[in-house]
């Protein structure tokens, strides 16, 4: 049966562990005190014959072995691969647990989707859960000594009712090397199939539902044949189990009070009694014993999970969801908080401390932000910085666009700097003999547009134009540009001069 003691750990106190350490049921004294007895043993008979029946010349040499064994137990990495074995060994056992095939989905969608008051829709029900446990039991048989030993015949099955003689017939008569555990599983997605085509199950979304859930529970039981079957290699079993051993084979020899070599030379405490080299055995050892009880858990130790009692929980539970729960529901009512906009449970008096406690709203909830008024003050907006402008040699040497066009045409009138030349000057414009553009025109109006309704109103009713800071004036720019031959019609469009 399996040791619980969870209700002896539910409150964290002084000494909560101390009583645990005096249970032997499933403890670590019952699965290591016969190695224990035999390293005392063999310790104490080598501490005799050192002391008693060995010359100085022997005891020279004894001394010189012990002392080389000594050095070597620390070659030996036992922690690593110890602890490493053992983590192993842990996260397998638990994954074998959630691996056990447990019916309660699958019978909460038979009870839901498979109808019929009558005696037909009785029997499908149950047909077909005592399918499903069926499948669990068989292969509970192949991996469980305490499941084989409780039905160790077919017959025993068919016996316990999990199986009629017609079904046993059947599956006896398939012919397979293999386990049959999934003939079951077989039966029931015909007979699903079969309550389908009668109207038992209303559609084909039901019946997807009963497959999904069948075919979740039959991963579970084949699962457990792969746990069974494929262990953890043998290999890793062996160098552990001979790291343990070689290194406690070591310190019976290296861990002996022995005589000083020289004479007058001081020796080391005799306590006779190597209470630290126990301690070390009864750690490693254990830890080696955790993983040999837990390497397999369908067996008869005392923490090995208890397969019987699950059969015959499983069982009963899905025979009553399918059979007397079906549609048989208590009315219908207005709960007891109908009225109410907030519902509150009583406490009894040896919980009623607990309303005290407040409830936890967040980590920031009770963050203090008044203790620097000045960091809650709601931020002033910036004023909005003036736009910058692309320089004027970045547009000649960019391909010539509409937009392009824009940004030249709004930078020439943001910088008085870079004007056109007039009609009578010196130097006459690239685009004197040419006719305007009619798009680039349009969208040159559009942007005097939008500068225009960007501008600030003054008291006075007149537009303000914005102001470059006085402290950064804009520098002169002298550019180079090519002759009008060496440019393309579109970059003589976009330079100005």
């Amino acid at each position: 049966m399996t040791v619980s003691y969870t209700l002896k750990v539910a409150n964290s106190r002084f000494g909560g562990f101390s009583k645990l350490l005096f249970r032997w049921k499933g403890s670590i004294y019952k699965l290591l005190y016969k190695e224990f007895i035999v390293f005392v043993v063999l310790y104490t008979v080598l501490s005799l014959v050192y002391r008693c029946l060995l010359s100085q010349e022997q005891k020279r040499l004894f001394t010189k072995v012990a002392q080389y064994c000594n050095r070597s137990t620390d070659l030996i990495p036992i922690s690593f691969v110890l602890g490493f074995y053992v983590t192993l060994i842990v996260n397998r056992w638990w994954a074998q647990y959630t691996s056990i095939p447990l019916p309660d989905q699958l019978m909460c969608v038979i009870s839901s989707n498979v109808h019929g008051k009558d005696e037909r829709g009785r029997i499908l029900r149950r047909t077909l859960v005592r399918y499903a446990n069926l499948s669990a039991v068989l292969i509970l048989r192949s991996v469980s000594t305490r499941v084989l030993k409780r039905f160790p015949t077919m017959d025993h099955v068919v016996e316990a009712g999990f199986m009629t003689q017609d079904e046993r017939k059947k599956f006896e008569s398939l012919h397979s090397d293999f386990n049959k555990y999934w003939v079951p599983c077989v039966w029931f997605t015909n007979l699903a199939a079969q309550a389908r085509r009668d109207g038992r199950v209303r559609d084909d979304v039901a019946l997807r539902l009963l497959m999904d859930e069948l075919n979740l529970y039959r991963a579970k039981c084949s699962m457990l044949f792969h746990y069974d079957w494929i262990s953890i290699p043998l290999v890793y079993t062996q160098v552990v189990t001979i790291a343990v051993y070689s290194f406690f084979a070591f310190c019976l020899i290296g861990r002996q009070f022995l005589e000083p070599l020289e004479p007058g030379q001081e020796g080391e405490l005799d306590m006779y009694v190597p209470l630290s080299t126990l301690l070390q055995f009864f750690f490693y050892a254990g830890w080696l014993k955790v993983a040999e009880q837990i390497i397999n858990p369908f067996g008869e130790d005392d923490d090995d999970f208890e397969t019987n009692k699950l059969i015959d929980r499983n069982l009963q539970v899905s025979l009553l969801s399918v059979d007397d729960m079906y549609q048989n529901l208590p009315p219908a009512v207005k709960d007891k908080y109908w009225n109410e906009s907030a519902a509150q449970p009583p406490y009894t008096t040896a919980t009623a401390a607990e309303t005290l406690k407040p409830s936890f709203l967040g980590s920031t909830f009770d963050m203090r932000m008044c203790e620097e008024p000045e960091q809650s003050q709601p931020a002033e907006a910036l004023p909005s910085s003036p736009r910058m402008h692309t320089p004027l040699l970045a547009r000649v040497l960019a391909a010539a666009s509409p937009a392009s066009r824009r940004s030249l045409a709004r930078g020439a009138r943001a910088h008085p700097q870079l004007r056109r030349p007039r009609a009578g000057s010196g130097s006459p414009s690239p685009r004197a003999n040419r006719p305007e553009d009619p798009e680039a025109a349009a969208a040159i109006r559009e942007e005097d547009t939008e500068h225009e309704e960007g501008q600030a109103l003054v008291p006075g009713g007149r537009l303000k134009a914005p102001q470059l800071p006085q402290k950064e004036e804009l520098p002169h720019i002298q550019v180079k540009v090519p002759s009008s031959e060496s440019l393309s019609t579109d970059h003589r469009d976009a330079v100005e001069l």
